[in-house]
């Protein structure tokens, strides 16, 4: 019996460290791909080139701007996406206020603060405030920022911005969804979460306690026992 096929995309500032324990685990069951999100400025066209290079049918995971970038991919090619998995994201547009931290933030980066971006503002926003002290977790959501670069940061920023509102497109998505957040996330918090679930037929929500926006990262074993029962739900 061949192995399933699934496709991992990271957020904003991640790479596929972001998915380093999910890839370690799921590897014994299935073939695994990350998604490059790095080379273009709209989601539809990083959707399109993650697309172009997956296989032809696919379970599909996305964080954050991961997950925008799966919504997107899920309407884009329905018959080729066998379940799907939005953690920690939404379908709703930026306020005008996280449109102006956004831009901020970009004056940031062009200045050459890439560094005070990512560990003075982003990463209180990415983990549990309890995880601060956490110097391994801290070290390597700063080491992925880094690893991603100013030029990356922004071409990220400019297809967030420019993001269309997909929560009334959700209804189109037919594949069995799950629906993963973490009950502290500061950038994505559960209502964003309860929405998206409310408008997939069948969408399953899981709230992670005691976690924040990057889940896959703090904790990484319910999020494997998560991944674990959503492969084996039956394909769309």
């Amino acid at each position: 019996m061949p192995r399933p096929h699934v496709v991992l995309v990271p957020g904003l500032l991640c790479t596929r460290d972001l998915f380093r324990d999910q890839i370690a685990h799921l590897a014994p069951q299935a073939e695994i791909m990350v998604g490059d999100h790095t080379g273009h400025e709209t989601m539809a066209e990083i959707a399109a080139s993650i697309l172009a290079a997956a296989p032809p049918r696919f379970s599909l995971a996305g964080l954050s701007m991961g997950g925008y970038i799966a919504m997107e991919m899920a309407m884009m090619a329905p018959d080729r996406i066998e379940r799907l998995a939005l953690l920690d994201t939404q379908a709703r547009p930026d306020t005008p206020e996280i449109v102006a931290r956004r831009l901020k933030l970009n004056e940031m980066a062009r200045n050459g603060q890439l560094s005070a971006v990512s560990r003075d503002i982003l990463l209180k926003l990415f983990i549990h405030p309890d995880r601060l002290s956490d110097e391994r977790l801290v070290g390597r959501v700063i080491a992925m920022a880094e690893d991603t670069g100013t030029k990356v940061f922004l071409r990220q920023q400019a297809a967030i911005l420019s993001r269309p509102d997909l929560r009334a497109d959700l209804r189109a998505i037919a594949c069995p969804t799950l629906v993963i957040v973490g009950d502290a996330d500061a950038l994505t918090p559960p209502d964003c979460a309860r929405e998206i679930v409310a408008a997939i037929a069948g969408a399953r929500l899981e709230i992670i306690p005691h976690c924040g926006h990057l889940t896959s990262m703090e904790c990484p074993d319910a999020v494997n026992r998560l991944l674990d029962e959503w492969l084996e739900r039956p394909q769309s």
